[in-house]
C-alpha cells in the first residue's frame, strides 16, 4: 500500500497460487500488524494464511509442514522479536521439509526500540532469510524483497 501520490512501478505480482503464512512471535498478541501485512502481500499477488496472533512456534511449523508455503513472514510489535525470533527459527530450520522455505522476521525487534545491528545479524545467522526493522522504509524493503522472490520463483 503505497502513500497517495506516490509514484513509481509497482511491483510484479506474483502468481495467485503461490502461499504465504503470516503470524505474530508466539508472546506477541497484537494483530493490526497482521492485517496489514495480509493485506500488502495479497496486494502483491500472494494467497494468504494468516495464523494470527500468539502462535506456538510448534502450531506454525505444523501448519508450514502442511501447508509448504512459498514465503514465512513473522511480525512483532511486543519488542520480544528476537527473543522469539531465535527460538522460532531454530525450530523451524530443525525440519528438514521447511530448511530451504524463506522465513523472514519483522518489526519491533526489541524492547528498547533501538536493536543493534548485532542482533539483527544474530536473527539473520540463525536462519531467518531477511529481518526488517520497525519503520516505512522497512515496509518498502520487504515488499522489494516478496516481489523479488514471486520474480525468482518465476524463472
Amino acid at each position: 500500500m503505497r502513500p497517495a501520490g506516490e509514484t513509481g512501478a509497482a511491483p510484479t505480482p506474483a502468481r495467485r497460487d503461490r502461499t504465504v503464512v503470516i503470524s505474530s512471535v508466539a508472546s506477541d498478541a497484537h494483530t493490526w500488524n497482521l492485517v496489514f501485512l495480509q493485506l500488502l502481500i495479497e496486494e502483491l499477488g500472494y494467497t494468504v494464511v494468516n495464523l494470527g496472533p500468539c502462535v506456538p512456534d510448534d502450531v506454525l511449523i505444523d501448519a508450514c509442514r502442511t501447508i509448504a508455503p512459498d514465503l514465512v513472514v513473522i511480525s512483532s510489535v511486543n519488542g520480544h522479536g528476537w527473543q522469539d525470533g531465535l527460538r522460532l527459527i531454530k525450530a523451524f530450520r530443525a525440519q528438514e521439509s521447511l530448511a530451504d522455505t524463506p522465513v523472514v522476521i519483522g518489526g519491533k525487534l526489541g524492547t528498547t526500540g533501538l536493536e543493534s545491528a548485532a542482533r539483527t545479524a544474530e536473527l539473520a545467522e540463525a536462519g531467518f532469510d531477511a529481518v526488517f526493522r520497525d519503520g516505512a522504509q522497512e515496509v518498502e524493503s520487504f515488499r522489494d524483497f516478496a516481489a523479488a522472490l514471486a520474480v525468482r520463483a518465476a524463472t
